[in-house]
């Protein structure tokens, strides 16, 4: 607080010590500043950070949404200003590297010469742990830390004693520690945590390099397709999986794009910084992620989501003014809502109301609106949506909002926290047996 009682920010530089136990020189106490691999002090990350590499990603995925949506589409604001400031909504989770993500992203979509001098600082939302559905909530949901840790075991399971763990053990098990010599699925660490540190090491250059072994392309291939399927086979197996993992997340998505539709005022693009865990969720969910085949968001993955609507009737021109959010993703097991909003304004009663139990006018509300999912910067197909008549004439990347819906209805809860509650103890597979995600 300043002398005449107002509050202001003060300019600080910060710089972390550490024991030299922690590093290559004797046991001891005696705390010594952190170094960064060229001997430096300053702009050292904690665990959970970006680094300047990841500063620079999503601040070039930033740019790239300035020169679609502003650039080439006109649909944002060229400049942002007090009574622009509105039309674009940021969040994040808790976690420092997702709330710099968007930080940056929105640095690139809107850079300080792109901002009036009297631009207010922006607003970026939070949630505490307890009610962030950014992301898959293990915590906060205890259902859903039930039947993730029950697929983890699984995975366990049919992986330990794989040819690709006895491949990836024969190429770095002798880096191992001492007290877990054997690389697993759920060792320590886990088998997740050293491809995070591979996946890193690559993005930053020869200074932080492991061993070359670690490098070996059959052993990431290994590694990947099993943390994929670790992480994510859930999704593609169960609907309570989907809708206590993602699925109040998407609720929110499709409630915002409804409100829209019915001209009720709010943002013209959200900025939600999320985790590749967000990502590849959502994706599997909808079914569009294969975990046989497709690999674990590299950094600084994005999904795009966008509805549009169209100008002329169904099946002549191009649907036009797309508005819609964007997912900024610079992690591994950590991450990134990409799309939900205060909805304050709702009444409780319409916040998960599902395509069904719409009227006739409500639903016709909907009509000559289409919904695409662009995964970095690709348009994805949704299998639910190949149907015809759930897509627009010509392009089945474009969802008529109503399948789009009715997909997302599927497996969004119509009351998240209260049926994290609901089948504690219970088995994680479902009793009639796999339940695959809409449309396959």
């Amino acid at each position: 607080m300043s002398a005449d009682g107002s509050w202001d920010t003060l300019q600080w530089k910060r710089r972390l010590e550490v024991f030299e136990r922690q590093m290559d020189t004797s046991p001891s106490d005696d705390p010594t500043l952190a170094q960064g691999s060229r001997g430096e002090v300053d702009a050292v990350c904690q665990f959970g950070e970006l680094t300047d590499r990841g500063r620079q990603t999503t601040t070039a995925l930033g740019q790239r949404l300035r020169d679609l949506y502003i650039s080439k589409l006109g649909l944002l604001p060229e400049t942002l200003d007090p009574t622009t400031a509105p039309s674009i909504y940021l969040r994040a989770t808790p976690i420092p590297r997702a709330q710099e993500s968007t930080q940056q992203a929105f640095s690139g979509l809107y850079p300080a010469a792109k901002r009036s001098a009297d631009f207010p600082p922006p607003v970026m939302v939070t949630r505490s742990f307890q009610d962030e559905t950014l992301y898959p909530n293990e915590g906060a949901c205890k259902r859903f830390g039930e039947i993730a840790k029950a697929f983890a075991n699984r995975a366990a399971e049919i992986w330990n004693p794989s040819p690709e763990l006895a491949y990836i053990n024969k190429k770095i098990g002798k880096w191992m520690p001492a007290d877990s010599p054997v690389v697993k699925v759920d060792s320590h660490p886990r088998l997740t945590g050293i491809m995070d540190t591979v996946n890193s090491t690559l993005a930053h250059g020869s200074a932080t390099q492991l061993p070359k072994e670690f490098y070996d392309p059959t052993l990431t291939s290994h590694m990947d397709r099993v943390c994929t399927e670790e992480w994510f086979a859930g999704y593609t197996m169960s609907n309570e999986y989907r809708k206590l993992g993602i699925g109040g997340l998407v609720g929110d998505l499709v409630q915002n794009m409804v409100k829209r539709t019915r001209g009720e005022d709010g943002f013209k693009v959200s900025l939600n910084g999320c985790h590749d865990t967000t990502l590849a969720a959502t994706l599997a969910s909808f079914g569009a992620f294969d975990v046989e085949k497709d690999k674990w968001p590299p950094y600084t993955s994005s999904i795009a989501v966008e509805l549009f609507k169209s100008r002329s009737a169904p099946g002549s021109s191009t649907p036009t003014s797309p508005t819609g959010a964007v997912w900024p993703s610079k992690e591994k097991t950590w991450w990134s809502s990409l799309f939900s909003s205060s909805s304050s304004n709702v009444p409780a009663s319409l916040s998960r109301k599902s395509l069904g139990e719409m009227s006739t006018t409500e639903q016709a509300g909907l009509d000559n609106y289409y919904v695409r999912m662009r995964y970095n910067d690709r348009p994805v197909t949704i299998p639910f949506c190949q149907v015809d008549g759930r897509h627009r004439a010509g392009d089945e990347s474009l969802c008529t909002l109503a399948a789009f819906k009715e997909a997302a209805d599927s497996f969004t809860p119509q009351d998240w926290k209260k049926e994290c509650m609901i089948n504690l103890g219970a088995p994680a597979m479902p009793a009639g047996g796999i339940e695959k995600p809409p449309g396959l």
